[in-house]
């Protein structure tokens, strides 16, 4: 399978034009439409459906233009491996949504810094589909909480742990955890987030049975709603850099008090290596008094 054919096809699909697509990879219109039969014909496949103007993929289309996209990230990778430098290239990071709220454009900051040849790449997903490309190699590494049902071809290492907090609007101001918790509308995460199986497993063994009025999937969702007086909450320290949090009520979660761990998860072995490491290390100072540095190899 000729590469050429790969960006030909990666560049119709970013301009939605063939005679685009032409002058990006500097050929002609006719050249790009061969091109594309060539590869039709290799793969057996109807990548685009001519019917329709501009041409649109068809259902085994999009399923090329991933392979296509995984097949020259490849190449670019053992081009970098070969050249002797693992620090330039492209490093195509996942993350749950939760965790990209400081820590880790922070730490993307610091990586384009460092290592100014290497390109970053971000993807947000949940947590499964994170785990399912990090192990199909679609991505290099991903973001994401404990507790998960690791594969044995990948590892999860943390570099996140920080404390749960009861947060509650400022009108409870004295209250006990017990009697917010008891009393007080409250909001939960939904059952899909992995910090949710945390605080209720605390909860039941609290012997705490809140009122839920609500199940949300975003810090961002539940602080705003804690904020507007709707309720009261369990959530991750990061939380509490969102706006309106330093006038609300907080209290320790859990006795002693709970904490969460986020961690990257990447493919054992993995040319990536090198890279992934750094990158681990840049997570774990970006996290500050909660960050966990890695074991050494």
């Amino acid at each position: 399978m000729d590469t050429r054919q790969l960006r030909t096809l990666l560049a119709i699909v970013q301009h939605n034009s063939f005679s685009r697509a032409a002058e990006t990879v500097h050929v002609t219109p006719s050249a790009v439409s061969q091109q594309v039969r060539a590869l039709e014909a290799e793969l057996g496949v109807t990548i685009f459906e001519r019917a329709t103007r501009p041409p649109a993929l068809t259902a085994q289309g999009a399923q090329v233009v991933e392979m296509a996209r995984d097949m020259l990230r490849r190449e670019e990778e053992a081009r970098t491996v070969l050249s002797g430098s693992g620090l330039e290239g492209v490093l195509v990071i996942g993350s749950v949504r939760t965790s990209a709220l400081r820590v880790l454009p922070r730490a993307i900051s610091r990586m384009r810094l460092a290592f100014p040849r290497l390109k970053v790449n971000l993807r947000l997903a949940n947590s499964a589909t994170l785990i399912e490309d990090v192990s199909a190699g679609r991505l290099d590494a991903a973001v994401v909480a404990e507790n998960l049902a690791i594969r044995p071809q990948i590892r999860w290492r943390p570099f996140l742990r920080e404390p749960l907090w009861l947060i509650a609007p400022a009108a409870m101001a004295g209250a006990t955890a017990s009697s917010i918790l008891a009393d007080q509308p409250y909001l939960r995460f939904c059952a899909q987030v992995p910090l949710a199986s945390l605080i209720d497993a605390e909860l039941s063994r609290m012997g705490a049975a809140p009122q839920i009025i609500a199940e949300l999937d975003s810090i961002s969702a539940i602080m705003s709603c804690v904020t507007e007086g709707m309720g009261v909450s369990v959530v991750p320290d990061v939380a509490l850099s969102e706006p309106g949090a330093e006038a609300l009520v907080r209290l320790p979660f859990g006795t002693p008090q709970i904490r969460r761990q986020i961690g990257l998860v990447d493919r054992v072995p993995s040319n990536r290596g090198v890279i992934i490491d750094q990158f681990h290390d840049l997570l774990a100072t970006s996290s500050g008094a909660y960050g966990i540095r890695r074991e050494p190899s």
